[in-house]
């Protein structure tokens, strides 16, 4: 007998876990987005994420 997987499907899963450690400052800054966009904290890290893309040297 195979297992059913559960959750939700989805098109793009979230395998890379990370733990990080913030200092206050950072905290609130992702604290006060999050809360101001109406987001989970994982969400928010994502999207700050994202924004470092531009600053790859190619």
């Amino acid at each position: 007998m195979v297992a059913e997987k559960r959750g939700r499907p989805t098109i793009n899963p979230k395998t890379k876990p990370i733990h990080v450690r913030l200092d206050e400052e950072s905290a609130n800054i992702l604290n006060q987005y999050c809360n101001q966009e109406n987001l989970p904290k994982t969400e928010g890290i994502r999207r700050g994420i994202k924004k470092l893309r531009d600053d790859i040297k190619k």
